[in-house]
């Protein structure tokens, strides 16, 4: 009990938004502390660490045969193992300086439709990885402790959060999911739809941060109140040679179409299994959008269209699930509900 209490107070607690697209880190006394790219470049031949996060990102496509750049989280779950363990270490030691015998508490949300051996999966890299102690949440409920909705009462909540790898759509109530849907289709998808459009349609191949930056510039889900441009550099899949196109907002809105529709038929199920009196509450208090994807242009109002629902997009979506992890891992009394192992 002494020891204890002395980790206790010597240790740095961490939520961890350990997602597809993005990890993100968070601490009590300085809020969020990381927000880095999901991805680690290694020398296959030595097995040597090269690069992580965002100076990893950097890498992606532009690598000789001996450096592998891996994203080892895949649809929000852990895809490689020993690549996840060693990001989490490498994420884990940046943020926590000094007094490393004192290992931290970590909390890591995870999507809803985890299963037992993914979730021992998490459970174990953050163990590896040096966590003395790991708790999990699920996205949809951190989600909906980080925009403040009142989880504890008896009323209808519906939480809409776009990932990189997961869509997850789910109606929280009295600190619990009381139904979710969660779809493998979310941010990368989008950029890989785009991929195939620009090669489909202009004969030029495009990377991923490329598609990426074509979605955040001018992606959208509806006709926006001025047309958007963009020139995109690729290879010509002609001759080999450098090639540059101008691409619209309708051409990404066509490219993107099928994966939106998608992400909205899942709200649309969600509605539809969800028992009357939480449909009730849900069209009184309207509908989180939250993650990077509820960022795209017009997919809150095309949801709105759609379900006939209020849609509120969180002030920082890219934030909104860290907030609620670390929320959470702030207060495990009040929140003691929300912990699912």
């Amino acid at each position: 009990m002494f020891f204890s209490k002395i980790f206790n107070f010597l240790g740095k607690d961490l939520a961890m938004d350990l997602g597809t697209a993005n990890t993100l880190l968070y601490t009590a006394n300085e809020g969020i502390v990381l927000n880095e790219p999901s991805v680690v470049a290694i020398d296959i031949r030595s097995g040597e660490l090269l690069a992580v996060g965002a100076e990893a990102k950097e890498y992606l496509g532009r690598t000789p045969d001996r450096i592998r750049t891996i994203r080892p989280m895949k649809d929000g779950v852990i895809a490689d193992f020993e690549v996840t363990r060693a990001m989490i270490a490498y994420f884990v030691r940046k943020v926590i300086k000094g007094m490393r015998f004192a290992k931290p508490k970590i909390v890591i949300c995870v999507p809803t439709g985890i299963t037992q051996v993914e979730k021992r999966a998490v459970i174990e890299s953050a163990q590896m990885a040096g966590a003395r102690e790991v708790k999990l949440v699920e996205e949809p409920m951190a989600a909906a402790i980080g925009a403040g909705l009142p989880i504890e009462k008896p009323t209808g909540n519906m939480v809409v959060d776009i990932g990189g790898g997961t869509t997850e759509v789910a109606v929280v109530s009295l600190s619990a999911i009381a139904y979710a849907e969660s779809v493998r289709v979310a941010g990368d998808e989008l950029n890989e739809t785009i991929q195939r459009f620009i090669q489909d349609e202009f004969q030029i191949l495009i990377g991923e941060n490329m598609a990426e930056e074509i979605k955040i510039t001018i992606g959208s889900a509806m006709p926006q109140p001025e047309p958007l441009s963009m020139e995109v550099a690729g290879k010509s899949l002609i001759d080999g040679t450098p090639a540059t196109v101008t691409v619209t907002d309708e051409h990404v809105r066509e490219a993107i179409r099928e994966p939106v529709n998608i992400i909205v038929n899942a709200v649309m199920k969600a509605l539809e299994k969800t028992p009357p009196e939480l449909v009730t509450d849900i069209s009184r208090n309207g509908l989180l959008l939250a993650g990077g994807g509820a960022l795209l242009k017009g997919l809150d109002a095309r949801i709105s269209q759609v379900s006939n629902l209020s849609v509120m997009l969180d002030d920082a979506p890219l934030t909104t699930v860290v907030r609620g992890t670390g929320r959470a891992m702030e207060d495990r009394l009040r929140y003691r509900d929300v912990f699912i192992n």
